[in-house]
């Protein structure tokens, strides 16, 4: 079985409450993304202006999860 995730990168906009951010992606669509477990674990910090690499819902366009912070 594949894995159906599409992965795309983008830059955070904003913080929102909790553990949520809105992210712009380079096709210009913004999306609803929240981190990703092992983010989380190793406590990886998130600002407004980072790159990041958003695994994509397929279910929904405008939802995602990051899953890797860009250097």
């Amino acid at each position: 079985m594949q894995n159906s995730n599409l992965r795309k990168s983008g830059q955070i906009m904003e913080a929102l409450p909790g553990i949520h951010f809105k992210v712009r992606l380079d096709d210009g669509n913004e999306i609803i993304a929240h981190l990703a477990g092992k983010l989380r674990l190793h406590r990886i910090k998130i600002i407004p202006g980072d790159r990041v690499i958003v695994e994509m819902s397929p279910y929904d366009e405008k939802r995602g999860r990051i899953v890797y912070r860009e250097k």
